[in-house]
């Protein structure tokens, strides 16, 4: 008999990774900019400059990504992984300021004769 499972926002999961890594050296810049190549190779994307989030089928999926990002983590800085419902997903309020623009400025005018 197959067991098939019908899609729940309580059983689907997104992963959340936080991390504040050092950028002071060039290998450590070199190390940080590898570790958010490594999780965007991994199917995750960009959520903040450093938060980066993934959608998981199950639990049991999310725990085979918990894996591998506990494998490329840096030698330094703080990685911090979350596991979050859909449901828990749907509630995030966001919030965005008004994006800073240059002012308009005149064009040239053109004369006609």
């Amino acid at each position: 008999m197959v067991e098939t499972y019908r899609f729940s926002q309580y059983r689907s999961m997104w992963l959340m990774v936080f991390f504040d890594l050092p950028t002071d050296t060039k290998k450590e810049r070199k190390a940080a900019s590898l570790f958010r190549q490594n999780l965007l190779k991994d199917g995750f994307t960009m959520f903040q400059f450093s938060i980066y989030i993934r959608h998981c089928g199950s639990k049991e999926n999310m725990e085979v990504h918990i894996k591998r990002v506990s494998t490329i983590i840096p030698e330094y800085g703080k990685v911090g992984i979350m596991g979050v419902t859909d449901k828990q997903f749907e509630g995030i309020k966001l919030f965005y300021g008004k994006k800073p623009h240059k002012p308009n400025v005149p064009g040239v005018q053109l004369e006609l004769f």
